[in-house]
């Protein structure tokens, strides 16, 4: 493969490396694309006393949207998980001895290069080659883009378990037909919508932001020291991969970039509703920003008026957000305009 834009770090994982995937299969699809048409945005709020910092999300699970993405775009998967690193080493390099970049799914406290050293097993990375001992990887732009790591790192990362691991799980695509992305993406912004909408449980979605908003001013008591745990949850909203405003800017790029594809297909209300949309999620990011600063500078001062501060405004964006996903549900295909 060569060493083109598509090999450059996003700044999400999971879309970074389906970039790389889709590229190498000759389709080229922006990160903002990748993450919209597989209906990435989400939210969690988890806590437990097992758990050193609640914990704050803005995406589905891991593995999630490399699933939905392949299936939108009608792109065959293959996905191989075993116990044996021996034999999770050798389906990576048939794959790539054969010309197919690879994805993988690791702990990425075991990557050498990586900037943030705690255990995150729901990392993903593509594999692009290997030389001698060394195994050449795309990963965001944040842990560097294009990097390199030993072999046996490597191993050590596809083999741990924990919270969010899989068995040595890695994952090639192979382009099929031709790809008509308006339906894909409308199928997707439904999809979000309808998920966010009406979550399972209490802690997911546009009810998981009220839940976070009632326990964030609680959050001085919660942790055992404020102003490190705070900076932590902070930096994670903000810069964990999230692309900022906890994958709302993210997902506002996907809005903007589906608006133009969808145009001719949309009726006039529903051109309006995806509009809309943008405006609100746009205000979303900006918001879910100063949330993460608020939740910082709230640690650093130990300041509880800046928590209650914070909660006040993730009850703001529950509202911001329920009103955009209302406005996209009309999106669903059946209300479309036929095209001529």
């Amino acid at each position: 493969m060569s060493g083109g834009p598509a090999l450059a770090g996003g700044v999400h994982c999971e879309t970074s490396t389906l970039r790389v995937l889709f590229a190498d299969a000759g389709i080229s699809l922006s990160e903002p694309m990748l993450f919209g048409l597989g209906s990435g945005l989400s939210f969690v709020y988890w806590d437990s006393r097992r758990q050193p910092l609640p914990f704050i999300g803005g995406r589905v699970k891991p593995f999630e949207i490399v699933r939905a993405v392949t299936e939108r775009c009608g792109v065959t998967l293959n996905v191989h998980e075993t116990a044996s690193p021996r034999l999770a080493w050798e389906q990576v390099r048939g794959a790539l001895d054969s010309g197919s970049a690879v994805g993988l799914q690791l702990d990425s406290f075991y990557l050498p290069y990586f900037t943030s050293r705690v255990h995150f097993a729901g990392h993903v990375v593509a594999m692009t080659g290997y030389e001698g001992e060394r195994a050449h990887l795309v990963d965001t732009a944040q842990q560097g883009g294009q990097v390199s790591t030993d072999l046996d790192s490597l191993a050590a990362a596809r083999s741990a378990r924990g919270p969010m691991s899989a068995r040595n799980r890695s994952f090639t695509i192979r382009a099929g037909a031709s790809l008509d992305l308006s339906p894909a993406i409308l199928d997707a912004i439904v999809a979000a919508a309808d998920a966010y909408l009406n979550p399972p449980i209490a802690n997911v979605g546009g009810r998981g932001v009220r839940t976070a908003a009632r326990k964030v001013p609680a959050w001085l008591e919660r942790v055992a020291d404020p102003p490190q745990d705070l900076r932590q949850i902070a930096a994670l909203m903000e810069r964990g991969g999230t692309g900022g405003g906890l994958f709302r800017a993210l997902y506002r790029d996907f809005l903007i970039e589906a608006r133009d594809i969808v145009a001719a297909d949309l009726a006039p209300a529903q051109a309006s509703a995806l509009e809309r949309g943008v405006d609100l999620f746009a205000d979303a990011a900006r918001r879910w920003t100063r949330a993460a600063e608020l939740i910082d500078a709230a640690g650093s001062g130990r300041e509880p008026r800046l928590l209650a501060e914070a909660g006040a405004l993730l009850s703001a964006i529950a509202d911001v957000e329920t009103a955009a996903m209302e406005g996209l549900r009309i999106l669903e295909q059946r209300g479309v305009r036929s095209r001529p």
